[in-house]
């Protein structure tokens, strides 16, 4: 494609972004619309869960093997095949009247919206010279850490304003106007008769797979105390080991683990772990602190997370020009300060604090993100060769699902059990000879063994005790974004130009 007019190239970019964008949104817009799933699809709490799981997990499991299937099919018609797909399992997750076909139909939308990312980042790639690839992956960019970021948001809005159904139906227009775009505007690859590694590619689902189950169902059965969560690990980590010594010595491995030798590649999906267990599990718990303790309703709470996803567009925006003075891993440092500051004003919030709070902390946090991102998929895959491009995508992509499931579960389970050490700590307080607590019932006129007191005095207890808890996972991510600053430096610049592929 190395004759490819310009206005072609930035048509073939709004294509793929169409989709990719979908599929990233996926990941948090169908959150707020669950308690509505309950009751039409009779599931309870713990039920509707799967709706989450099942998409992580498919999704999880496919994400890795983009570089077989493109090799396989060639690009053009996994694209094609895929934004079908993920069309036609939209459409049915809007029409299930069951948990069972709507789980059914949350891994088909897996198994299809799976590689959809990673092939755009591929696409990208593959079209732009290396004078405009920044600009390229910065667009790219913008889709990938907004989309989940405005996904709470546009979803209270869709389930406050139709219902919870066109969650999955907003999709359809969407894919139809990027089926049509790419199969007028891309060119397909060739392909290769290669021989399939079924054994491989099963040790591989396996270890995702249960790896996935354990880490999105551990804390709702207190982990290792659940047989089954010791089996989903143990099984895990005996086919992980298998796939990992069988793959270093045959040549056919259904993934090249030999990708993890280049500096730049292991060293980014390194960072890209630990970047989206922090921030994405930062995403998780504030729309959780506002809405359960701080009386927001859905749609307030998606408002105050938009401003996050609109200043990490607008930073990436700038990416490009930057990129021209600028190292790109001093940006990724910056990017890193920008979210290690941000997430460290978090730990000095309250539950009195003005939402205007939120906004602040939400920009500084949001230009991070921006300045992180784009520089860090640029460097991680530029000293590949370029036909490792589609697979390495693939991979990298996986890196940041399994690092945001990663950082939710942990994050979770770090607030369930400090809640529960915070309020007996905090519980020993609650005592006659306390003079702070006698001082409080003077004031609001209340005596100590009155119901109505006790009441008040348990709801404050769990409040703060939460409070608490919320505190330290911030403090805790803070952490984990100033761990990753020394690590920018380590990536090594690339010393050859670009990729053209097209014509």
């Amino acid at each position: 494609m190395e004759n490819m007019t310009e206005s072609r190239r930035w048509l073939i970019t709004v294509a793929v972004m169409l989709v990719t964008v979908l599929e990233v949104l996926d990941l948090t817009i169908v959150n707020v619309a669950l308690p509505y799933m309950k009751g039409t699809l009779n599931a309870t709490t713990d039920e509707i869960s799967w709706v989450i799981t099942s998409y992580v997990v498919s999704s999880g499991i496919m994400m890795p093997l983009t570089g077989y299937l493109i090799q396989r099919f060639g690009l053009k018609h996994l694209l094609l095949t895929n934004i079908v797909g993920f069309l036609l399992s939209s459409m049915l997750c809007g029409m299930s009247s069951s948990l069972e076909m709507m789980v059914f139909c949350r891994i088909a939308q897996g198994v299809f919206g799976a590689s959809l990312v990673p092939l755009s980042q591929f696409i990208l790639r593959s079209i732009f010279p290396q004078e405009q690839l920044t600009k390229a992956m910065a667009i790219w960019g913008m889709g990938i850490m907004a989309g989940p970021v405005l996904g709470p948001t546009i979803g209270g809005y869709i389930t406050d304003a139709l219902n919870w159904r066109w969650v999955f139906f907003v999709n359809i227009p969407f894919c139809v106007l990027a089926f049509f775009m790419s199969l007028r505007l891309l060119d397909e690859t060739e392909t290769k008769q290669i021989k399939t590694d079924w054994l491989g590619m099963f040790l591989l689902a396996t270890t995702v797979g249960c790896f996935q189950i354990f880490l999105d169902r551990g804390n709702n059965v207190d982990w290792f105390s659940s047989q089954s969560i010791r089996w989903l690990c143990l099984i895990s980590l005996t086919s992980f080991i298998i796939f990992i010594a069988r793959g270093l010595s045959i040549q056919n491995n259904i993934i090249n683990l030999r990708l993890f030798l280049d500096r730049n590649f292991s060293l980014g999906c390194l960072m890209l772990v630990l970047f989206a267990s922090s921030m994405f599990s930062i995403l998780t718990l504030q729309p959780l602190l506002m809405e359960s303790f701080m009386n927001y309703d859905a749609n307030y709470a998606g408002l105050m997370m938009a401003p996050r996803g609109i200043a990490s567009a607008f930073a990436m925006a700038f990416i490009p020009l930057l990129s021209k003075y600028i190292d790109l891993r001093k940006i990724i440092a910056i990017g890193l300060a920008f979210c290690a500051y941000g997430t460290y004003l978090m730990t000095k919030i309250n539950l009195l604090i003005s939402p205007s709070i939120f906004v602040d902390i939400g920009i500084i946090q949001g230009i991070g993100m921006g300045f992180f991102f784009v520089p860090l998929s640029t460097l991680t895959l530029a000293t590949l060769p370029r036909s490792d491009y589609g697979e390495a995508s693939g991979l990298f992509s996986f890196w940041r699902s399994l690092g945001i499931s990663i950082g939710i579960s942990l994050m979770v389970t770090l607030l369930t059990n400090n809640s529960q050490i915070n309020w007996n700590r905090l519980g020993g307080h609650i005592q006659p000879f306390n003079p702070a607590l006698q001082l409080w019932l003077a004031q609001n006129h209340l005596h100590l063994y009155d119901k109505f007191t006790l009441l008040q005095l348990s709801q404050r207890l769990s409040s703060q005790a939460y409070m608490i808890s919320f505190l330290n996972d911030f403090f805790a991510a803070t952490f984990s974004f100033s761990l990753i600053i020394p690590l920018a430096f380590l990536l090594k610049k690339p010393k050859r130009s670009g990729i053209h592929l097209g014509h």
